[in-house]
């Protein structure tokens, strides 16, 4: 082992993970991940990401753009440019994990400082925590629709049933760690995508899809705010959802995979389930203006209704892994002296309770997926500081033994407040120009200009451009007083 490698596990040991931990890949909590174990291929970073995305939530979200009166030329259009901004923004983070070997959420100590990004973790493990519980109740309907076509007429037992079930698996998954994550990822995600793929040629063969729908011919501000609607919903605003995951998966594959490799296997994992399904469901939207794309699904593929059972219960478990391993990463984050797997079943456990109650309370849970859209708007900020951090005032030399000082004797500082100046600064520009359903997140800038909503854009570029002043100011005057 070299001498770089022995300091970080000195290091590491006194953070509260032992040396033996560092031999288990499925073990790893913050520890930099050994060349050894640093074993992940391009087409398993692919897979991990494209059964992510494989969910009916983007159906749903790819018919938004013919709800708000999008001609389905204009609703593809805005999937497509958007993604392809939303993912190549991605594929940076994930370059950035590839780097370094360590979590996402500990590379914010860079930019934020030791305990300072205890800030960006916090939020982070909430979300991700919070869209287990969320997605798992999301597929309940659809469900219990493809359970009746089968002849099972079941109730709150059922899904109660359904929950447990479902959420004892995903977790089961996180508990084991990154070997078990992506094994059912490389496993199951292409047997949904051969389903898919079947329930794509009966939906545009048989269902009567309008594929030269014009909507409501809008125009002008009206046109303009809708397409930026979608890009938030599902374009490039969904690409930025995934930036605190990235590293967290990345710091997996080996330091000799080319970067180009890597960058194109991450944003095409992304980029292609989430364009399919949501041409998909956009080009279901347009056979009837009111019905829910899930319910035509439902509806209308017969014999497929045990296949597309099997995608729909998919979804979340290959997304909600993610969330739960996720979410420890970054409850590790705020310097927790606990094991990473104990962490992953708590979160499984209380996660499960909470489902089961929005079984009970769907109006609180429609209020509480609100609230975590809402969240989502400290993502573009954070991840615009990260960008600048790493990339322009690091320029990609990261000084991975002093993430991993201990609080009050870091060298990076407890608070760096370039990074939380620059972050409620970006935080304050999101809301601005965000347009969201909910009133409180239409923000006056974006009502000024008709509903047009870049927020992701503001997020980015305030927090960016204002860390950078912000950090180089503050490198000059250190240096000043040496």
């Amino acid at each position: 082992m070299n001498a770089t490698a022995t300091s970080q596990e000195k290091t590491i040991t006194t953070d509260g993970n032992s040396a033996q931990e560092l031999q288990d890949a499925d073990a790893h909590g913050l520890a930099p991940i050994p060349d050894s174990l640093r074993t992940s291929t391009a087409s398993a970073q692919f897979w991990i990401w494209c059964g992510a995305n494989v969910a009916p939530i983007n159906w749903v979200l790819g018919a938004l753009g013919i709800e708000l009166g999008l001609s389905l030329t204009d609703t593809i259009a805005a999937l497509v440019v958007g993604n392809l901004i939303g993912m190549s923004l991605f594929g940076a983070f994930v370059l950035m994990g590839q780097r370094t070997a360590v979590t996402q959420m500990v590379l914010s100590r860079g930019a934020f400082g030791r305990r300072g990004a205890y800030l960006p973790a916090l939020i982070q493990g909430l979300m991700s925590a919070g869209w287990c519980a969320i997605n798992t109740w999301i597929v309940l309907d659809l469900v219990m629709a493809l359970l009746g076509m089968l002849g099972f007429h079941g109730g709150t037992i059922t899904r109660m049933v359904i929950v447990v079930l479902v959420m004892s698996i995903q977790t089961v998954i996180a508990v084991r760690g990154f070997a078990w994550i992506a094994k059912f990822e490389k496993y199951t995600v292409p047997v949904t995508l051969v389903i898919l793929l079947a329930m794509t040629v009966v939906a545009w063969t048989k269902l009567g899809v309008h594929w030269n729908f014009a909507g409501e011919a809008l125009s002008g501000v009206s046109r303009w705010s809708a397409m930026s609607t979608v890009m938030t919903a599902i374009g490039i605003g969904w690409g930025i959802t995934w930036f605190a995951y990235a590293s967290d998966y990345s710091r997996f594959t080996p330091r000799s995979m080319p970067a180009r490799k890597l960058f194109l296997a991450s944003a095409l994992g992304q980029f292609i389930p989430v364009i399919w399904l949501g041409v998909f469901g956009a080009t279901l939207a347009t056979i009837t203006q009111t019905a829910d794309p899930g319910e035509l699904v439902v509806g209308a593929f017969g014999i497929l209704a045990v296949p597309v059972l099997l995608l729909v219960l998919h979804g979340p478990v290959a997304t909600n892994i993610l969330n739960i391993y996720s979410c420890t990463l970054a409850a590790q984050t705020l310097d927790w002296r606990v094991s990473r797997r104990l962490i992953a079943i708590v979160v499984g456990v209380l996660a499960a309770g909470f489902t089961l109650y929005l079984v009970f309370d769907t109006q609180l849970a429609s209020s509480l997926d609100t609230w975590l859209g809402g969240l989502v708007t400290w993502v573009a900020p954070w991840g615009g500081i990260m960008l600048v951090h790493h990339y322009i005032v690091e320029k990609g030399a990261v000084d991975v033994p002093a993430l991993f000082d201990p609080p009050g004797r870091s060298r990076l500082g407890d608070i760096r407040w370039p990074g939380l100046i620059a972050f409620f600064a970006g935080i304050a520009a999101t809301w601005c120009f965000e347009f969201g359903v909910p009133r409180f997140l239409q923000g006056p800038i974006a009502s000024a200009l008709g509903g047009i909503d870049l927020s992701w854009l503001a997020g980015l570029l305030v927090a960016g451009v204002s860390y950078y002043i912000l950090a180089t100011i503050t490198n000059q005057k250190a240096k000043a007083t040496k």
